[in-house]
């Protein structure tokens, strides 16, 4: 008879954990009260039909004239291009004064890559020099045409000439950028110096 009992105990712990499980779960999943739509059931909604408007973030004074950019090209990022300027203006000097005319053919148009070369091969380029600093003082101009899209952009850099520290050659550069409108490439090309 003592194995009968444990049976009858083991019946009574199974249906206990049995009712915990439920219990658990009814209380994670909910229950089914009637008032839920029914999923089968598809709904219409009327999409609408005037465009979203694009968003223009707070830009500063500087940088006003990028407000065309963003009315006419809703992926664009002002963020990210400034930063791609400043970068682009480094390895293009810095080609320039290596006179790496390679690097300088990728990312500046025909008639850029001319006067580099130009200008390389009468020998106006410094090898010893570096960059000391870099700053974009602004947009100068921005606009939307015939499916490009063209910014102007002003650049103060500095370079230390022939490794010394005492020479410092300050200048203000404004560079043109060009990209086409439906381009998804996050690069583009210098066309104007």
């Amino acid at each position: 008879m003592v194995y009968g009992d444990l049976q009858f105990f083991d019946i009574i712990i199974f249906a206990a954990i049995a009712v915990f499980i439920i219990y658990r779960l009814r209380s994670v999943l909910g229950k089914r009260t009637g008032f839920q739509k029914n999923i089968n059931q598809q709904e219409f909604v009327k999409k609408d039909t005037k465009p979203q408007e694009d968003k223009i973030p707070q830009l500063t004074e500087n940088e006003k004239k990028l407000e065309i950019v963003y009315m006419s090209v809703g992926s664009f990022d002002h963020k990210v291009f400034l930063e791609g300027a400043k970068k682009a203006f480094e390895i293009i000097i810095t080609a320039f004064n290596k006179g790496d005319k390679k690097t300088l053919n990728n990312l500046v148009s025909k008639d850029v890559y001319a006067a580099f070369e130009a200008a390389i091969d009468s020998g106006s380029n410094n090898p010893d020099s570096q960059f000391y600093s870099l700053v974009v003082d602004g947009i100068e101009d921005a606009k939307v045409e015939n499916g490009k899209i063209t910014i102007a952009v002003n650049f103060t850099s500095e370079q230390i000439l022939d490794d010394n520290e005492e020479k410092i050659l300050k200048n203000k550069d404004t560079w043109v950028f060009e990209k086409l409108e439906s381009s998804t490439e996050p690069s583009w090309t210098l066309v104007s110096t």
